[in-house]
């Protein structure tokens, strides 16, 4: 994969973790209208990086080749 290609690739990565934390904060909203506790916390949007690939560990050890 070239250079190129892996910025591409980290890019999308973020695309989808920005959507998937957009669809946790609404639906926190909508929980909170009603008076619901919470679904999602701080370790839960923490997490969304991890599993996206693009925490700064991750994303170095990529541009490494590692």
């Amino acid at each position: 994969m070239t250079p190129e290609e892996k910025v591409a690739y980290i890019n999308a990565q973020t695309a989808c973790a920005l959507a998937e934390i957009e669809g946790m904060k609404a639906e926190n909203a909508n929980r909170l209208q009603y008076d619901n506790a919470l679904a999602y916390r701080g370790a839960d949007f923490n997490s969304v990086c991890k599993s996206y690939g693009i925490t700064h560990n991750q994303v170095t050890s990529f541009f490494k080749g590692a």
